[in-house]
């Protein structure tokens, strides 16, 4: 194999990435999940595979970027070859709705924290539907002894 086309191939092994993108505060529920899909799509189109995202919220800037001072944060962290960040970041700065953006490749100890924060997340959830769950079957039994009191 000739050497431009051996160093070509060899930078594509699949490493772990994390993009965090801030989206313009003007858009509706639907529109920020479109957001969404849409770069969670441009990964998977091409190679890519999800490992987690996140939608953040709407939260205040540190200082105003584009005469803007709220944005909606979502994180999608991705496995993937090192191709993939050019298109992705194309795509970024092609949609008008994106008005900040950053991509970088993790280290081993960046994957390792990555995956305690997810189970970590993971965990609260749970304990929370676990509470909520609890307190529904809690308030049937209440409901349930007060028609048998009648």
């Amino acid at each position: 194999m000739p050497r431009k086309f051996r160093d070509k191939h060899k930078n594509n092994k699949m490493n772990n990435y994390e993009t965090v993108f801030i989206a313009t505060p003007v858009l509706s529920d639907a529109q920020t999940k479109e957001v969404l899909g849409k770069f969670q799509g441009v990964i998977t189109e091409n190679g890519g595979q999800i490992v987690n995202s996140e939608e953040w919220g709407l939260k205040k800037l540190e200082y105003p970027i584009q005469k803007k001072s709220t944005g909606f944060y979502f994180l999608i962290e991705f496995e993937a070859e090192g191709n993939i960040i050019e298109v992705l970041e194309t795509q970024y700065r092609r949609d008008e709705r994106v008005i900040r953006f950053l991509t970088f490749r993790q280290d081993k100890h960046a994957v390792e924290y990555s995956a305690k924060r997810r189970a970590k997340l993971a965990g609260k959830a749970h304990e929370a539907a676990t509470a909520a769950a609890t307190a529904a079957s809690a308030e049937t039994q209440e409901e349930t002894v007060k028609t048998e009191e009648e």
